[in-house]
C-alpha cells in the first residue's frame, strides 16, 4: 500500500511537473512571437521608409515578392491538381485576335457578321480582321473588301492553314519566299498571327498591283501565275466573292451560301455555215 501510494504521488509530481514545463514553453513562444512580428514590422517600415527615396530598390523588391508569391501559388496549385490555376493568364486576353463587333462601323460590323455566317467563325476575330483590313486599306489604297475576299478564297478564315507548296495563314503567304517581310514581326512563325499575315500579304498585293498596273494582274502575281497564260480563274474568283462582300457593306441582303465560283459565261452562238447564211439572204424579203 504504501509503495502504491508513493507511486501515485510521483506520478501527480510529475504531472505537474511537466504542466508547468509546458506553460513556461507556451509563454516563452508567445513572447517569442510577439517579439518576432515586431521586429518584422520595424524592418517592414525601415525599409519602405528608405525606399521611398529609391524607386529602383523599391521596384526590385516588389518584383521578388511577387516572383516569390506567384511560386508558391503554383506549387499549391501543382499540389492540388488545379490545373487551369497553373497555366493561367490573366494577361492573355491581351493576344487575342477579337474585337466587339458592336465597336465597328455599321458597314464594317455588317460584313464581320455576314463573314462570320458564311464561314463558321466566331464574330470577334473576324471583327478584328474586318476593322485591320480597312485601316490597311485606307493606308495602303486598297479595298478593304478585296483583301477579305483573298483571305476568304484563300483560307476561308483560317489563321493556321497551310498549303501544299507552303504558303501559310489567312492570306497564304509563301512564308519562304517572303520571310524578310516578317522580321518587323519577330520572325516567320508570325505568319501564324491572324493580324501579321494580313499586313504582309496586303504588302505583297500592293507591290504586284503596283508592279502590273491592275488588280487583276496583281491577283494573277499573287496566286503565283505570273508567268502563265491564265491564272486558272483565281481573279475571277476572288473578285467575284469581293462582291459579294461590297453589297453587304452597302446594305444589302447577300445569302450566305450565295455561291462562291462566278457563273460561267454563256456559250457563244456557233456561227452558221457560208451556204446556209446565203439561203437565208436569198430568200429575205425584198423592201
Amino acid at each position: 500500500m504504501q509503495t502504491l501510494a508513493a507511486f501515485r504521488d510521483v506520478q501527480r509530481a510529475t504531472g505537474r511537473g511537466l504542466s508547468v514545463f509546458l506553460r513556461d514553453v507556451g509563454h516563452g513562444a508567445l513572447e517569442l512571437g510577439h517579439n518576432t512580428l515586431a521586429l518584422v514590422g520595424l524592418a517592414t517600415v525601415a525599409a519602405a521608409i528608405f525606399a521611398v527615396g529609391r524607386p529602383d530598390l523599391r521596384h526590385e523588391a516588389e518584383s521578388v515578392a511577387l516572383n516569390w508569391l506567384q511560386d508558391r501559388f503554383e506549387q499549391r496549385a501543382v499540389a492540388s491538381g488545379d490545373l487551369l490555376a497553373v497555366v493561367g493568364e490573366p494577361t492573355a486576353v491581351a493576344r487575342a485576335t477579337a474585337a466587339d463587333p458592336a465597336e465597328l462601323t455599321r458597314e464594317q460590323a455588317s460584313v464581320a457578321r455576314w463573314l462570320s455566317r458564311r464561314y463558321r467563325v466566331a464574330p470577334e476575330p473576324v471583327a478584328r480582321l474586318v476593322k485591320e483590313a480597312w485601316d490597311i486599306g485606307q493606308r495602303s489604297r486598297l479595298d478593304p473588301t478585296l483583301l477579305l475576299a483573298i483571305i476568304a478564297i484563300e483560307s476561308s478564315f483560317n489563321p493556321f492553314a497551310q498549303s501544299s507548296v507552303g504558303a501559310q495563314g489567312l492570306m497564304q503567304v509563301m512564308t519562304r519566299v517572303h520571310d524578310d517581310k516578317y522580321e518587323a514581326f519577330g520572325g516567320v512563325h508570325a505568319a501564324f498571327d491572324p493580324v501579321s499575315n494580313l499586313r504582309v500579304g496586303a504588302q505583297i498585293l500592293k507591290e504586284y498591283v503596283r508592279r502590273t498596273g491592275s488588280v487583276e494582274g496583281g491577283l494573277k502575281h499573287y496566286v503565283g501565275a505570273a508567268l502563265l497564260e491564265t491564272d486558272g480563274g483565281y481573279a475571277a474568283k476572288v473578285l467575284y466573292e469581293q462582291s459579294h462582300i461590297q453589297r453587304v457593306a452597302q446594305g444589302q441582303s447577300v445569302a450566305v451560301n450565295v455561291p462562291s465560283t462566278p457563273p460561267a459565261p454563256p456559250p457563244e452562238p456557233e456561227a452558221l455555215p457560208a451556204d446556209t447564211a446565203a439561203e437565208r439572204v436569198a430568200i429575205a424579203p425584198q423592201s
